[in-house]
């Protein structure tokens, strides 16, 4: 029975994640996420519910549009593979719990910040909002005023963290260090893993960003790598994982 809850959960996961990069792409637009219907983008053909199966329509497809034949970004399947995973993941971490509808609201907000920052360099001050309001509103209910109220305070020292963190980083480099967007993001994360923990997220998402930033400036010569990807992979790994600050401590110590 568990496989098959996990079947469901990972089904339902890749059909939010083909949403979730219309929502990603449409908003970072200015554009409406209801209308038009999905379709190509390089000849309007409007898709076929046949056409619009996660994962499986892709590759049936070949990748490519069964009309004009023009390829779709690799991204699409990507992200409903992922979030697919994720979907099932937070199922199997969390079970059946109100914490499981803030695990997928968080890893769902984290999902299109990751394809809006990669692809358009926004992070949509819609979605953190949304995000934090739902969490804030499931947390009251499931573990009280007084327990959420010290998890928006972990929120907001996060928030002031990476204020502070960009005034350095401006001085030091003498220009933009990071993007206003990557410092409210900072607020969702402290507000889900914790102050101690989101001040690891930063050095864990500079972990990760490190060698795919030195590989851009070296061989792209991109020298405008978006922070915000690193910064929920990192804490979508820290949350599902389920570390503490006092784990990471004794690992350091050890």
């Amino acid at each position: 029975m568990e496989y098959l809850y996990l079947t469901i959960f990972f089904v339902f996961g890749s059909v939010m994640g083909s949403f979730y990069h219309v929502i990603a792409s449409r908003l970072s637009k200015g554009k409406s996420i209801i209308s038009p219907p999905s379709h190509c983008e390089n000849c309007n053909h409007y898709l076929k519910w046949y056409e619009l199966i996660p994962i499986i329509s892709y590759l049936i497809q070949g990748g490519k549009c069964r009309k004009c034949k023009a390829k779709m970004p690799i991204s699409y399947i990507l992200m409903e593979i992922c979030t697919g995973i994720l979907f099932a993941v937070c199922y199997h971490v969390f079970g059946y719990s109100l914490q499981l509808i803030v695990a997928l609201i968080f890893v769902s907000s984290l999902i299109i910040i990751i394809i809006s920052d990669i692809e358009y360099m926004i992070i949509l001050d819609e979605v953190l909002i949304i995000a934090i309001f739902s969490i804030i509103v499931v947390d009251i209910i499931d573990i009280g005023l007084y327990e959420t109220a010290f998890k928006v305070a972990s929120g907001l020292g996060s928030f002031i963290t990476m204020i502070l963190i960009k005034k350095i980083g401006d001085i030091m480099f003498k220009q933009e260090s990071l993007g206003g967007g990557d410092i409210k993001l900072m607020f969702l994360v402290g507000l889900v893993i914790g102050y101690p923990m989101s001040i690891c997220n930063i050095f864990f998402a500079t972990f990760i960003a490190f060698p795919i930033a030195l590989f851009l400036l070296i061989f792209k010569k991109d020298n405008i790598i978006p922070f915000g990807p690193f910064l929920s992979m990192a804490g979508i790994i820290l949350y599902i994982w389920g570390l503490n600050f006092s784990d990471i401590i004794n690992f350091l110590i050890n």
